[in-house]
């Protein structure tokens, strides 16, 4: 999940990259892509890093889902409980990749997770979850260009709760599990494997999303590579 604490460019309505872009491109045609994986995988340090190192044309959507619980919403372990907290998540999701699509200023839109990540927490059938919502499965995926999934490790390093991740190691590995199969019919699935070091994890992870960024706005990222070199 990434806070909303963010640093915000003031040109913007989501936080975005730091750095300023030597492109002088106005507009973008924006492009969708998916940071996903269960509970601990490591997702908020890859948007951190991705915040730091890339420019203001990769908007930064935060979890949908933090949004919704952060706020209050109850956290129910009941088939209608669970139903009703996806419908929130949902219609939160898509709000956020509206008003970042509007715009019109974003080249990348890095979304933390996105609407089918709902069917790893849906308490029925994949196919009640597309009816549920109104969407068709192959639609819904080419709404997002790519996806890169971060996976869960399967030991305990590194792994913590707070007052949003409730799950246990071992659940959030089987969500991350169901997340890989909510995402398996998408053509681009990039896979950071659970094996990895941390480190290697990140620095893998942030080199697949800048595979993602049009060729104007990677110029910078050779600049800071020089300069760290």
């Amino acid at each position: 999940m990434l806070s909303w604490s963010l640093k915000k460019n003031t040109n913007h309505l989501l936080p975005t990259g730091s750095h300023s872009c030597r492109c002088e491109k106005v507009r973008h045609a924006p492009k969708l892509v998916v940071l996903t994986g269960g509970p601990g995988g490591g997702k908020t340090a890859v948007l951190e890093m991705a915040r730091r190192y890339f420019c203001q044309h990769v908007a930064i959507t935060p979890e949908a889902a933090s949004i919704v619980f952060g706020g209050g919403f109850p956290r129910s372990d009941t088939p209608e409980g669970r139903r009703a907290a996806q419908r929130a998540i949902f219609c939160v999701q898509k709000a956020l990749e509206t008003v970042a699509l509007e715009g019109r200023q974003s080249a990348v839109i890095l979304c933390d997770r996105g609407t089918l990540d709902g069917l790893a927490y849906w308490p029925d059938s994949r196919q009640s979850f597309f009816e549920e919502f109104d969407i068709d499965f192959e639609e819904e995926l080419s709404r997002y260009s790519a996806v890169v999934h971060v996976e869960v490790p399967a030991l305990a390093w590194g792994y913590e709760k707070n007052r949003i991740r409730k799950e246990s190691v071992s659940q959030a590995r089987k969500i991350d599990q169901r997340i890989a199969e909510a995402w398996s019919g998408h053509p681009r699935v990039m896979t950071v494997n659970a094996e990895a070091g941390f480190l290697d994890k990140l620095a893998y992870a942030i080199e697949l999303l800048r595979g993602e960024l049009p060729r104007c706005c990677q110029t910078h990222l050779h600049a800071i590579s020089e300069k760290t070199n």
